[in-house]
């Protein structure tokens, strides 16, 4: 094949029409179908839509990577003006990697866990370029100083399980540049890390972009980090394009029902879940052999027309008056689209009982011997996992539990299930000390009363067992119906409760959705009518539809049987919408704990600022404060002296006599009640401006 010169005020990707397919023994699935986006040179393309739309089909289509049983049927994909589809393998081995990179969602599946850092990006222009060895060596080193990382000599000669998962991703991004690529392709690359550490990532892609002139093609179900990263965006529903333009127009002047079901399910600033709660999107994703004749979100649109959206394929059409900005929807010129949702309801707020649970001066360590792995001798070390924890949660009541991984929140949980035992403090559940029995020696009725939402749905079903089966086991555990008649039934109405049909009993999960999955586990957890519900990160492996839906549910059980709900979590925007309170916690510490209005503004515990800042927010209207935390959570096996947090604080050098560097501070409480951990003094923290601001219209 011959090359072409290309013309740069051409797009330096072009997807036209794509149709992909995947073939089975039984049938064609089609996986994507009639898809065209396009990027210019340098500009930042958004690719969104819940799980199993297609976005990550359509970047193995841009990479020639279906496997062998995916094939494009139709349509062409032109990099630079050249038809992928056409190229041969050596021209694609060619490409691959020098000029178009990828970035998937696991750093650990694109790194070698037998070579060395520094061996691993050498390798990258060595393959691609010829470099030698020597050059290959300066540049990797450079590179790793590019993507922040500290002592990059360290990092070259480190493996890859020796660095933290923010800095094995940062180490794909800088192998997908080694070869400074014309295209970079980015799948879902911060889904699997903290909020602090995803907006560093973030910042470096936009940087690096605008540094090496890199055109993205970002892929993300979070729609806050799109507006914080990308230029234009493309709506995916179901393998079809619903909706693409520039981020401002699909985010302020949306024109596809999709996109607007997508907002109204996610928790914006000023969304209340008593006066205004998220609306979930009613029905399930179609399967891919079963799509709907017409429009193919037409059997959850509000705006459905009988006769008129499903009587053949809708094709995509320009908005008039916009550059550029297309919507797959026949009626999006007659539907007012500043009406308020039909199916919003308001509620009033669950009034907050007694305390039911009082923690005080708790503490966990772990004593591990220095090589416990090999059975060797030597001195052991502690790993200080839960520090001096105090609060009370009352009945009725959202306490949320929020901070990076490794703070603390999953042992807390597993105390107070009594997976573990505590080391010293208390644990009082109904004025009955708890911390020293684990869950094999509890009553039945404690077990039952206090019951947990397990993070991923698919680990906690047992795949050999029906649903209904799954929870008449746990009302036998928890001795409630005197026969299986009694049980069945009483099974048939938790699945009332949870909103599931009751022909459900009879699936297995495999034959259930990620959402629906969840709403078992909720269903199992209420079996024994549990009075505390530890909620452990319940919606982080969902879609944000199905997010909406389960968040609404666990709030309408809780209006009806005042339910205690600490509710573990990462994601702010979902904290800000669902807690009555908020703990925050860094390190093993509690270092701030107030109510949600007091958490989310100031004066802030520095960390909490930190936190707040870094949470993307998918809102035109806001106005950011950006404070991106330099390094990684110490471990707690060598937490620093002093404040917990004064090896990452901006304000530390507002505290004199250096006590941050040899006290650990005492917890203060502030007007209100409202409870923070830190050195600064109140004039200082007086004065804190806030993080969050919506911009006058």
């Amino acid at each position: 094949m011959t090359d072409t010169p290309w013309d740069p005020s051409q797009p330096i990707l072009e997807i036209d029409h794509l149709s992909i397919s995947f073939f089975t023994r039984l049938r064609e699935i089609p996986a994507v179908m009639d898809f065209s986006c396009s990027v210019m040179q340098g500009e930042a393309m958004g690719l969104v839509g819940e799980s199993g739309c297609g976005k990550s089909t359509v970047a193995l289509g841009v990479m020639q990577d279906l496997g062998k049983n995916g094939r494009i049927v139709g349509g062409a994909i032109k990099f630079k003006g050249r038809d992928l589809c056409k190229m041969s393998e050596e021209e694609l081995r060619k490409l691959r990697g020098s000029e178009i990179a990828m970035i998937y969602q696991e750093p650990m599946a694109s790194l070698n866990p037998a070579m060395k850092i520094g061996a691993q990006l050498a390798e990258v222009p060595m393959i691609h370029q010829g470099m030698a060895r020597d050059k290959a060596w300066v540049l990797a080193r450079q590179i790793v100083a590019d993507v922040r990382l500290p002592d990059p000599d360290r990092i070259l000669k480190a493996y890859p399980h020796q660095l933290s998962g923010g800095q094995q991703q940062r180490i794909v991004i800088a192998m997908a540049l080694m070869s400074k690529p014309a295209l970079l392709i980015l799948d879902e690359p911060t889904t699997a890390l903290d909020v602090t550490v995803e907006a560093g990532i973030v910042d470096l892609v936009k940087d690096l972009g605008e540094k090496y002139g890199t055109s993205m093609l970002f892929i993300s179900h979070n729609l806050g980090l799109i507006l914080d990263t990308c230029d234009r965006l493309c709506v995916m529903y179901s393998g079809e394009a619903v909706e693409s333009g520039a981020v401002e127009q699909v985010f302020d002047k949306m024109r596809h029902p999709y996109t607007q079901a997508l907002f109204r399910s996610i928790p914006l600033p000023g969304a209340d879940k008593n006066a205004s709660p998220l609306v979930a999107i009613p029905g399930n994703f179609p399967l891919p052999h079963q799509r709907p004749k017409g429009c193919n979100f037409g059997p959850r649109c509000d705006y459905f027309h009988a006769g008129r959206c499903d009587a053949a394929d809708v094709p995509m059409a320009a908005v008039a008056g916009d550059d550029r900005h297309d919507s797959r929807c026949l009626r999006f010129s007659e539907i007012d689209w500043d009406l308020p949702p039909l199916a919003r309801k308001s509620f009033p707020k669950t009034p907050v009982g007694e305390v039911v649970l009082k923690i005080d001066d708790l503490r966990k360590y772990y004593e591990v011997s220095a090589n416990a792995l090999f059975g060797a001798g030597g001195p052991a070390k502690v790993v200080k996992a839960n520090e001096t924890l105090s609060f009370e949660a009352r009945e009725g009541e959202t306490l949320a539990i929020v901070g990076e991984s490794g703070c603390g929140k999953s042992t807390f949980a597993k105390l107070l299930m009594g997976l573990e035992t505590a080391t010293s403090g208390k644990i009082v559940l109904f004025n009955q000390d708890i911390q020293d029995t684990p869950i094999e020696n509890r009553a039945t009725n404690t077990v039952s009363s206090v019951q947990m939402v397990f993070q991923n749905p698919f680990d906690t079903l047992n795949p050999s067992m029906t649903v209904g089966r799954q929870i008449i086991r746990a009302l036998e555990i928890f001795q409630i119906g005197k026969t299986d008649a009694d049980r069945h039934e009483r099974m048939l109405t938790l699945l009332d409760l949870v909103k599931l049909p009751r022909e459900f009993a009879d699936r297995m999960p495999r034959q259930l959705s990620g959402g629906q999955k969840q709403r078992v586990g909720i269903a199992r957890a209420f079996a024994g009518d549990a009075k505390i519900v530890v909620a452990d990160e319940p919606v982080s492996a969902l879609d944000v539809s199905v997010q909406a839906a389960v968040t609404d549910l666990l709030m309408e059980i809780q209006r009806k049987n005042r339910t205690t709900l600490l509710f573990i979590s990462h994601d702010l925007s979902i904290v800000r919408y669902l807690s009555d309170r908020v703990l925050v916690m860094y390190l093993g510490h509690v270092v701030e704990l107030g109510t949600t209005d007091q958490v989310f503004s100031p004066p802030y515990h520095p960390y909490t600022e930190a936190l707040l800042s870094a949470v993307p927010i998918a809102d035109t209207r806001v106005v950011k404060k950006r404070i991106v935390l330099e390094g990684d959570i110490p471990s707690a096996m060598n937490p620093p002296p002093g404040c917990p947090f004064q090896t990452r604080c901006r304000w530390k050098s507002q505290v004199s006599g250096g006590r941050c560097d040899t006290e650990v501070p005492p917890m203060r409480t502030l007007d209100g009640g409202h409870q923070i951990k830190c050195h600064l003094p109140e004039a200082i923290l007086n004065g804190m401006e806030p993080v969050i601001k919506i911009a006058a219209e």
